[in-house]
């Protein structure tokens, strides 16, 4: 069965014209052709929905450079840049205007959805776009959700005058129920993934059912470790959303439509590197486990520039944080495991540990391999030069979405695929929501958690007999929370997930404030790379990489502040034009 790709050849049919920076307040919606030309058939229906698949991050389009390193360009305890990140540092202020309060992309759905029913086409037709118009909106809603908690609720295109630009903003839970019901509504109209083969590159039945999976984990977690605060919901435990995750999941495990796990064995460069190979390939369209990807044509839509920073480390690093959560072969944590070989050289960190740390991050193995000056060499030791910009920041360097070979790459232009949604997030949200329930069994880790781990021959987890750990991550937590948690981490890194999944889990004042994140042991390079280079790295007492050590402003680590950075402010513009509206706490 053919898998789904994204293939941007639509930029130039975009229908709806309007400026990211103007505010919905201020514009009616506006069309280049006229009504009575336009919504007469499934491609005209088609053509207004290509735009809103913009929306999906480019590799050099998003943040600062990449799919696999927005764990940096969002600021995360994975993964950092060399320049400190200034939200998770406290240093946002209320702006003028924008400020992510954009209501454009909605607006373009609520013009879809009061129109489409002009088609004179049958409902099987048309119908899988109103599936995909029900889906973006409840995507477009859900990144203003994270962004500014309460909202309004816009379920119409609006004119200068209606009463509707004068609401206030309502409880986040109102405005989640909402889009669970237009995920309910895509999920009903969409085809399955095994049905669809005539829609290759399109939103299909069970990457709503992710979505719906991923939006109810995050608001049912959101309300349980917000609750009595200013940012929780009154009355609310999130509990029904948490039932509700784990109620989705379990009918698209049963039920996947032709979606499943890599076994991770396709042929690679390296041997053993399957879980590396999966996100190395140009072309997901067979891969069972990925659920929507960019494919990348050159001649269509050309290429990306991202194996070009495989040399670099393009200007981030992996944190060893992130290093230390990787568990050994034997299934414990570094705390309380014997194979733990300590972190004195890059070989010694991942001797013994799970095998997908091996294969994200860059080790001088001989089996590693990099870009340099149009050849693919073995990567010998982390780019600290001066002269690059997009040196590594940590010594651990990003090795997963990296693919050096030149048969990737046509002209200088990389065409390995971006991965979208992929099934194994279905897993590990399933294990999270019955963890936090309460209600996981030794059966439904089997079905999910212990899937990802065999794949890579790591020890299955036992409920009964969890591995000791004598630094948790959360303390305060289950053991079984604490790993399930773990796995998520390990299995999802880098793919931009772990900022989310920090603030949801209102573990900000344990992970972020007063951070200083710590990269590798410098001296293992003493001697390799020269010391005026290397020696700008500062590091810390015990020798490792402080990158923000002597940065004034991050003297003491992150300044999140746990009372008012979980949410942005709202623009000061918007408060003026609308006084129901109201500012988020503590700005």
């Amino acid at each position: 069965m053919k898998h789904i790709s994204l293939i941007y050849i639509i930029l130039a049919s975009l229908l709806i014209g309007t400026s990211c920076k103007e505010s919905f307040l201020d514009r009616a919606p506006e069309t280049s052709i006229s009504d009575a030309e336009f919504w007469k058939s499934a491609s005209d229906l088609q053509l207004y929905a290509n735009n809103w698949y913009t929306i999906f991050p480019t590799y050099t389009g998003f943040g600062t450079l990449g799919v696999y390193g927005i764990d940096a360009d969002g600021g995360s305890d994975n993964m950092i840049t060399l320049s400190y990140n200034s939200m998770l540092n406290a240093e946002r202020v209320v702006p003028a205007t924008g400020g992510g309060w954009d209501w454009t992309r909605v607006r373009n759905v609520n013009y879809f959805l009061a129109n489409y029913s002009k088609s004179t086409e049958a409902w099987d037709v048309i119908g899988p776009y109103v599936g995909e118009a029900y889906f973006f909106r409840a995507y477009f809603y859900y990144t203003l959700l994270k962004q500014f908690g309460d909202l309004p609720w816009i379920n119409q295109p609006l004119v200068p005058n209606s009463p509707e630009l004068y609401d206030a903003r309502i409880s986040r839970g109102i405005i989640v129920d909402s889009m669970l019901n237009d995920l309910d509504k895509a999920i009903e109209y969409l085809p399955s993934r095994n049905a669809s083969t005539t829609r290759i590159s399109r939103i299909n039945k069970q990457i709503a059912q992710l979505f719906q999976a991923r939006v109810a984990l995050y608001e049912g977690t959101w309300e349980k470790y917000h609750s009595g605060t200013p940012f929780g919901v009154t009355g609310s435990t999130g509990e029904k959303y948490l039932q509700k995750a784990a109620q989705v999941t379990d009918n698209l495990i049963a039920n996947p439509g032709g979606n499943a796990l890599d076994p991770l064995t396709a042929t690679t460069a390296n041997n053993n590197m399957g879980y590396w190979g999966l996100f190395n390939q140009t072309d997901y369209r067979n891969n069972a486990e990925v659920m929507l990807f960019r494919h990348y044509i050159i001649g269509v839509n050309a290429g990306h520039n991202w194996h070009r920073y495989t040399l670099s480390g393009a200007g981030r690093g992996i944190t060893k944080n992130m290093v230390d959560a990787y568990l050994c072969t034997d299934g414990s944590p570094i705390s309380t495991s014997s194979l733990y070989q300590g972190d004195n050289t890059l070989l010694d960190v991942v001797k013994n540990r799970d095998p997908r740390m091996v294969q994200s991050i860059y080790i001088n193995d001989n089996q590693h391999y990099i870009t340099t000056g149009g050849s693919t060499v073995i990567f010998q030791v982390p780019t600290f030069s001066l002269a690059n910009e997009y040196k590594s920041a940590t010594g651990y360097q990003l090795y997963k979405g990296h693919n050096p070979s030149s048969t990737q790459q046509v002209s200088d232009q990389g065409t390995t695929g971006a991965i979208y949604f992929r099934f194994a997030e279905a897993l590990l949200i399933n294990a999270e929501a019955k963890a936090e329930l309460g209600t996981v069994t030794q059966q439904d880790l089997d079905n999910t958690i212990n899937k990802l781990r065999s794949r890579v021959s790591m020890p299955n987890m036992i409920l009964s007999s969890l591995p000791s750990d004598s630094s948790p991550e959360f303390p305060a937590l289950s053991r079984i929370i604490n790993e399930v948690r773990r796995e998520r981490r390990v299995e999802l890194a880098f793919e931009g997930f772990r900022l989310d999944d920090l603030f949801r889990w209102a573990a900000a004042d344990e992970k972020i404030f007063g951070l200083k994140p710590l990269g590798a042991i410098r001296s293992q390079w003493d001697g390799i790379v020269p010391a005026e280079t290397l020696n700008t790295f500062p590091i810390n007492s015990g020798g490792y990489i402080e990158l923000f050590r002597n940065v004034a402003a991050m003297s003491a680590g992150y300044k999140f502040n746990v009372a008012r950075d979980y949410l942005y402010p709202l623009p000061t513009d918007q408060l003026t034009l609308n006084p129901a509206l109201t500012q988020n706490p503590g700005w």
